[in-house]
């Protein structure tokens, strides 16, 4: 199924996205609802919050009187990280359990106000964030839930900062306007995105991809994609990966490039990149067949030395190359060299970008990638590789250390 998180501030308009979500036919898990739930009279979480807050939280009906703790909690760390550590396991268990109960192939977007806060991100194939302006959410809490403007934005404070949750999205869902806005962005998401990423990852396929070697300016949002996928791979076979590099174009500050993420996975051995495919695949980026090797380079010529496994994004919305290399072997090397000394060398980064371009433009219109490629690896030979060994010997440049 795919997984989707959702979250976004206070007065964001969170909820109004997730009851469309809900609509269009996604399966709904919503956190606060459950926070409500798993605290009812008699539940287990009740009897722990009554014993560490003491009875007084209960009104007169033996119910969780939810405002007096909310007051008790508010602006004591101490006690509200006491209250988390109650309901935030109930939550997540009951959580797991409703995703677990979920028709196969759905989409399953679990509403969680505090997702980037508890570091969730990675758990989920996309993170969408609800996001509006500061003084338009203060707005709507003084005007349609009685705040005054101070508690309105003492309640603000209190959360993420907007830099810190738009660095956990995928999707950003701007309701600065209204209703009918952010709804129409919505359906779009489901119909462009959701349903096709569904599809992708029932079927174990990639997203199709029909444009050519386009080259973009350079992004600050590349390294920032990398990252949250990284981490998401990562958490897909923790066991067997020992580490998720940004690598390739784009993750050379300054280089232009096609708008393509590339990541290589490190593992102890292609026998560990065979165990580790239907996890990938689960995770939104299923094996390609077909790709098993890189093109050898000197001195290391032998082609079974340059043996990898393949994948590549289920996402239609963001492109992604996944290269699972063992640990020490000539394809993993080269991949770290030639990123650490194009962003040591201007100048090196500088003649890659001409002959990048030089290639686009002479496959432009051919509506693939692949003969663009294939004419890129001579310079690979010729052009990069001496020059980056000269680099590495004179720089002392080394690849990180790994146990197998």
């Amino acid at each position: 199924m795919l997984k989707i998180g959702l979250t976004g501030g206070i007065a964001s308009g969170k909820s109004m996205v997730a009851t469309r979500l809900r609509e269009l036919g996604a399966v709904l898990v919503d956190a606060d609802a459950l926070a409500r739930e798993v605290v009812e009279p008699g539940t287990p979480g009740l009897r722990r919050i009554v014993a560490e807050f003491g009875a007084a939280m209960l009104d007169d009906g033996g119910r969780l009187d939810r405002a007096k703790l909310g007051a008790v909690v508010f602006g004591e760390p101490g006690r509200l990280a006491a209250l988390n550590g109650i309901v935030h396991p109930l939550v997540r268990a009951r959580s797991a359990e409703l995703v677990a109960a979920a028709p196969e192939g759905s989409v399953v977007v679990q509403d969680i106000p505090l997702l980037v806060e508890t570091g969730q991100g990675s758990a989920f194939h996309l993170v969408l964030v609800v996001e509006a302006p500061e003084e338009v959410r203060v707005r709507r809490m003084v005007e349609h839930r009685g705040m005054t403007e101070m508690e309105a934005r003492s309640r603000l404070a209190a959360q993420a900062s907007r830099d810190e949750r738009l660095a956990a999205a995928d999707v950003v869902l701007d309701n600065s306007g209204g209703r009918g806005d952010v709804l129409d962005r919505v359906d779009r998401l489901w119909a462009d995105r959701l349903l096709p990423f569904a599809h992708n990852l029932a079927a174990g396929v990639r997203a199709s991809r029909n444009s050519g070697p386009v080259q973009e300016p350079y992004r600050d949002s590349w390294p920032l994609q990398a990252a949250r996928l990284g981490g998401r791979i990562r958490a897909a076979a923790p066991d067997e990966i020992r580490a998720v590099d940004h690598i390739g174009s784009t993750s050379v500050p300054g280089l232009g490039a096609k708008d393509v993420i590339d990541l290589q996975v490190t593992v102890p051995d292609l026998a560990a990149a065979d165990r580790i495919a239907e996890l990938l695949a689960a995770a939104g980026f299923p094996r390609v067949p077909g790709v098993n090797r890189d093109t050898p380079k000197p001195p290391e010529t032998d082609s079974a030395r340059w043996q990898k496994r393949f994948h590549a994004n289920a996402d239609p919305g963001r492109d992604v190359n996944v290269h699972v290399r063992a640990v020490n072997s000539p394809g993993w090397r080269y991949a770290l060299m030639f990123r650490d000394w194009l962003r040591a060398d201007p100048g090196a980064a500088a003649r890659y970008a001409e002959h990048k371009n030089v290639l686009a433009n002479q496959f432009a219109g051919a509506g693939t990638t692949r003969g663009y490629a294939e004419a890129k690896e001579p310079w690979f030979t010729d052009e990069a590789w001496p020059r980056m060994t000269e680099w590495a010997a004179r720089s002392g440049w080394a690849p990180p250390s790994y146990t197998p």
